[in-house]
């Protein structure tokens, strides 16, 4: 399973917020590029990277930043966050992002998933963010009555291969995943399942694991000093 340490950039500076609550937002360095190499020091094999300016208005406002991350380290990074048109993703894929999380989009615009998907095939990933079983959109600001469920299915079906999947009321709240969600998502389809949100202990990685996930992203976790990157990959060896 790999782990991916998660880098929130909003304004330019790396961030956390509380069940994605732009209110509740906690800086944790002025430099995500400067954030991204320590994770690389640490050990980490792939960067998780969300704009959540993008996220909340569709504008990439942290171009700029993202770059200096893909400049700064050798280690492949996906990056999610306002991507709504395929000139999103030409830019981001061109300045050499692995793979590329469609969020809000996959919801309000199901043909521009399709035609992502048909031009850069496993290069794209898709992000289902959940509140109680439904999909969330616009930055997790707006809950939609599609149920998450039902739209991994029909992501499978027209050849993504990744998802993130966000359970928003365990997002940045140190209190553990939720399991039974990530049971019924990873045995709905066989894509590759990335369980993001909650995961603050060496248990709830070991138990991720059991479930056979393809990855788990790691936040606040790692930013509170809950967990240490270094270590937990050093057991993973």
């Amino acid at each position: 399973m790999i782990l991916f340490p998660a880098i929130d950039i909003r304004g330019g500076k790396c961030v956390r917020l509380i069940q994605g609550d732009y209110a509740q937002e906690t800086v944790y360095h002025e430099s995500p590029s400067e954030v991204a190499k320590e994770w690389e020091r640490q050990g980490a094999e792939y960067i998780h990277v969300v704009d959540l300016d993008g996220a909340k208005t569709g504008d990439s406002l942290n171009a700029e930043a993202i770059r200096e991350i893909v400049k700064a380290v050798n280690i492949p990074i996906q990056v999610g966050g306002g991507i709504r048109s395929m000139e999103t993703i030409d830019s981001l894929i061109v300045s050499g992002i692995s793979r590329v999380i469609i969020g809000t989009a996959a919801i309000q615009n199901p043909q521009f998933v399709e035609e992502a998907v048909a031009k850069y095939a496993e290069k794209i990933a898709v992000s289902i963010d959940a509140r109680n079983g439904l999909v969330a959109t616009d930055g997790w600001t707006e809950t939609t009555d599609v149920k998450a469920v039902k739209l991994l299915r029909w992501l499978e079906g027209v050849g993504v291969k990744t998802v993130v999947y966000t359970d928003i009321m365990k997002d940045g709240m140190l209190q553990g995943p939720n399991f039974d969600e990530l049971y019924v998502v990873s045995k709905a389809s066989d894509m590759d399942i990335i369980a993001s949100g909650g995961v603050s202990t060496n248990l709830d990685i070991d138990k991720l694991k059991m479930m056979n996930l393809y990855g788990a992203i790691i936040g606040k976790a790692l930013y509170e000093g809950n967990l240490s990157l270094e270590t937990v990959l050093g057991g993973q060896r």
